[in-house]
């Protein structure tokens, strides 16, 4: 306690130097914080509304399905098995039917995937509910990526293209009875979702599908009747990739941030020990170890990112409040980008993400400080006492 009372009081003798150096860390400590809440809130978002939306608890697929493989849906069908009867009426299980299919809104043509769901699932949250027909024509909900892709919108009419199982072309007019908005493109983006029942209708498949999803309350977890299971760790299994990649950008903005602060503070210490030497060999004179010197010159190098983060705390708090609140508003494009985000991205922080950076901020601190104060071991006492340079 003697050393770090010693070494505060050092650093605040300093005057402009000291405050210059809390500046610098204070500000670098709470950009790391914001930037982590926002990368883990878009984390968690991207989670939550892809298992929302998309993935449920987990899918049962066809064994000739590919999601990434269009050319695979011609086969990739089967009958629903016996067993997953009792859970499609429990709701626990929902059949989805995919094909292909070609749209011709204005005169152009743009290929799509025709998804059929059960208009009264309620396992994920697309609004199958407005596939409820009583319209003069077959209807169709779209994402508001492929209604503006498509120059589509709630009531038009157009022109959808398919192919049966026997490879028959045929084609009828669609009216879009919704356009829904999600923050998950792989469930938006060139698809058409319409009622299972007149999907199946039209490629001649009855009470066939592609693929299953899962809710949490379905107690099928492995493969059953040759339907291979999916889990979440598969089925995210692109998103969480995408994630590593973000967590090596923010190792490398980190890296920079702390780069230009602790600079600041390697110099401060350096400037201080070459300004210092008259002090240092009065320490050593009076029977203070070289070593316990070291450490008090390592103390105060650390004092300044101790002082940054209580700094931090007092202005940084109110900030990240009011930010977390506000959220940070992302450009338009991002919906383009196939990336399940929203347009704000409201951030978390997580106390194991704050603590985190207070100690890499901490531990980086000392260890900058150390590496000047190194020298105090090899100085000789009376060129120390004489101001000499070390």
């Amino acid at each position: 306690m003697l050393l770090l009372k010693t070494a505060f009081k050092n650093i605040l003798g300093a005057g402009k130097r000291t405050w210059l150096n809390v500046t610098v860390l204070s500000f670098t400590f709470v950009l790391m914080v914001a930037y982590n809440g926002i990368i883990n809130g878009w984390k968690q978002e991207a989670r939550r509304d892809t298992r929302a939306w998309e993935t449920g608890a987990g899918h049962f697929w066809h064994p000739d399905y590919d999601w990434l493989d269009v050319f695979t849906l011609q086969e990739a069908h089967g009958p629903v098995p016996h067993s997953f009867q009792n859970h499609i009426q429990s709701g626990n299980l929902t059949p989805v039917l995919v094909t292909q299919g070609v749209i011709y809104p204005q005169g152009r043509m743009q290929n799509v995937l025709i998804k059929g769901i059960d208009p009264h699932q309620n396992v994920v949250q697309i609004p199958a509910w407005a596939l409820n027909n009583d319209q003069d024509a077959p209807v169709a909900i779209i994402g508001t990526r492929t209604a503006r892709s498509a120059q589509l919108q709630h009531g038009d009419r157009v022109m959808l293209r398919w192919r049966d199982k026997n490879g028959a072309f045929d084609a009828t007019e669609i009216i879009i009875a919704q356009v829904f908005e999600t923050k998950v493109p792989t469930v938006d983006a060139g698809q058409f979702w319409m009622d299972i029942a007149q999907v199946r209708q039209m490629i001649n498949l009855p009470d066939e599908a592609t693929y299953f999803i899962a809710s949490e309350a379905c107690s099928l977890h492995a493969d059953t009747e040759g339907w291979l299971y999916k889990d979440l760790k598969f089925l995210m299994a692109d998103l969480d990739r995408m994630m590593q990649v973000s967590n090596v950008e923010t190792v490398i903005i980190f890296g920079i941030l702390l780069a230009i602060a602790l600079l600041a503070v390697f110099d401060t210490q350096t400037l201080s020990i070459f300004r210092r030497q008259r002090e240092i060999g009065t320490y050593v004179a009076l029977g203070i170890t070289p070593r316990r010197v070291i450490r008090i010159f390592t103390l105060e190098g650390t004092c300044f990112s101790l002082l940054a983060v209580m700094v931090s705390v007092v202005w940084g708090t109110p900030l990240l409040i009011w930010f977390s609140r506000i959220g940070y508003k992302m450009p338009e494009m991002v919906d383009d980008m196939g990336v399940a985000i929203g347009n704000v991205l409201y951030p978390d922080f997580a106390p194991s993400s704050i603590l985190t950076s207070i100690l890499i901020v901490v531990g980086l601190s000392a260890v900058i400080s150390y590496l000047p104060a190194r020298k105090i071991a090899r100085q000789n006492i009376v060129e120390a006492l004489k101001g000499k340079i070390l």
